[in-house]
């Protein structure tokens, strides 16, 4: 215990002395948002990778999706790297970064005001942003809590109460640069952990083949008398392993703390770098979380009050009878991981409802001349104030979060599923689509918007009948048609307006 507890409080202390260090470049807007623009390749990739991986994936996706696939589910995580990771890097990195920057766009919401020049579109992103933000943090602190339960010893409502407050200190101190910090140190003690993690469960099943020869003799749940689909290469249900696949790794090119990250980096250069990274990144730890969850057979299950297996105790009951050591080991890295998604989060949040509800500044595009100035003291007194607002605001949202993670409606999967659902569903299509194609129209960007967050609120009212993870795959996929065939009925947008906001491609 005394291990455990010394190296969380160092942790924890690095964790607020890098937001001390880091409070001055944090009094502006920019500063506390963006890190003014300026981040490096290292830090932009640990903090895309460490935002992306939490203890949602190492707690519920990888306990619930390994008990149910077995060792496919590390196609998850393979998933994860390439779709999640590369081609989110190829495919959004250079042209988010130039068309953002050009447009003076700092959130989703006001790219998307500012972009289909419609500022209703930048009020109704914002309110999406901030309602389903809610739940994926819920489960976030749900998952970082029950590790906390079973290293320490606490009780799970302690827990929350705790992490809670220590996200909110380093990132109201130091913003986004302080998230950017601490995440590289988070990633990189994620990278070590789950290495560590991995041959300490296999060596306690006797090694890799003999681990994998006891999943073998399990029997499938829908046919006894069969074995082996555990320990196969696509699982007992390879078209349900596809659907998490594309939630957990298309959802990322939709979500507005994630595409964030590429707003700030420095250069073109930094982005091709920070490819390379981000995908390593990737595969040892996504592929590690869901080939380490393939395993979870292997232990007596956790039974819930409802009769049902309780799939966020999976993982920890994988790791209880670890020594003393590893379990600090794991609990330092679902710590870090968790930690730097809530920061990702809490800043996304409150940086949108600022910026985009309370303070909702008329823009002008790159080559307009705005009508009539303000005194610079008086804008930065503004600007002084945004940042005022925007820390009460992460309060705000940390305190809801909290009270929905100490009473969870569902199980951390499901969470992270409406959340995914909702946001990629309705941002996904228009966003991608928006920086290649100039095509899209107003109207599809709404259209694409009722889609996404209709059909997940639907589902889930009507006591999802669809399961919450193929429901948010369909929402994403889904959005692609529908700003399509919308853009090509619908009245075009000026274009003169389009010409100018694409000339930062030239």
């Amino acid at each position: 215990m005394i291990i455990k507890a010394l190296l969380t409080i160092i942790f924890l202390v690095v964790m607020i002395g890098v937001g001390l260090y880091s409070r001055k470049q944090a009094s502006s807007v920019d500063g506390f948002v963006l890190g003014g623009r300026a981040v490096g390749p290292w830090l932009t990739a640990f903090a895309f990778g460490t935002s992306y991986f939490s203890a949602v994936v190492f707690v519920g996706y990888a306990g619930q999706f390994g008990w149910k696939y077995g060792l496919s589910s590390a196609w998850i995580g393979i998933g994860n790297a390439v779709i999640g990771s590369l081609l989110a890097w190829i495919i959004l990195g250079r042209r988010t970064k130039l068309m953002t920057q050009h447009i003076e766009s700092r959130t989703m919401p006001d790219f998307f005001g500012t972009r289909f020049s419609d500022q209703g579109l930048r009020v109704a992103a914002s309110i999406i942003a901030f309602v389903f933000l809610i739940p994926y943090t819920a489960g976030v602190y749900s998952g970082i809590s029950r590790l906390f339960e079973m290293g320490f010893d606490i009780p799970y409502e302690y827990c929350v109460v705790i992490m809670s407050i220590l996200t909110a200190v380093y990132v109201i101190l130091g913003g986004y640069k302080a998230t950017a910090m601490n995440d590289f140190i988070q990633g990189i003690i994620m990278l070590f952990g789950i290495v560590a993690v991995i041959l300490a469960v296999l060596n306690a099943q006797g090694g890799l083949e003999a681990a994998v020869d006891k999943l073998a003799k399990i029997p499938s749940d829908t046919d006894p008398s069969v074995n082996g689909g555990f320990a196969s290469w696509f699982g007992p249900d390879p078209w349900g392993l596809l659907g998490v696949i594309v939630l957990t790794s298309l959802g990322t090119m939709g979500l507005p703390q994630m595409v964030g990250k590429f707003y700030s980096i420095t250069d073109e250069s930094a982005i091709r770098r920070g490819t390379v990274i981000s995908t390593i990144f990737a595969f040892i730890v996504a592929g590690g979380c869901y080939f380490l969850g393939g395993f979870g057979r292997l232990y007596d299950p956790v039974i819930a009050a409802n009769g049902k297996i309780a799939f966020d105790s999976i993982v920890p009951a994988m790791l209880v009878t670890l020594p003393d050591v590893l379990i600090a080991l794991v609990v330092l890295l679902v710590l870090s991981a968790s930690m730097s998604t809530l920061a990702s989060l809490v800043l996304t949040s409150s940086s949108t409802m600022t910026l985009d509800l309370i303070y909702r500044d008329k823009k002008s595009l790159p080559g307009e001349v705005e009508e009539g100035t303000i005194d610079d003291v008086i804008a930065e007194r503004v600007e002084r104030r945004k940042v005022v607002v925007m820390r009460v605001l992460i309060m705000f949202f940390i305190a809801i979060s909290l009270l929905i993670a100490l009473n969870p409606p569902t199980f951390i999967a499901q969470l992270m599923g409406i959340s995914w659902g909702a946001l990629a569903g309705a941002f996904l299509a228009p966003f991608m689509l928006g920086l290649y194609w100039r095509g899209v129209t107003t109207l599809s960007v709404w259209a694409c918007f009722f889609w996404g967050v209709g059909l997940t609120v639907i589902n889930m009212l009507l006591g999802n009948p669809i399961n919450p993870i193929n429901c948010g795959a369909i929402a994403m996929v889904g959005g692609f048609p529908v700003v399509w065939i919308v853009s090509l009925l619908s009245p075009k947008m000026d274009r003169q307006l389009v010409d100018k906001i694409f000339e930062c491609y030239k």
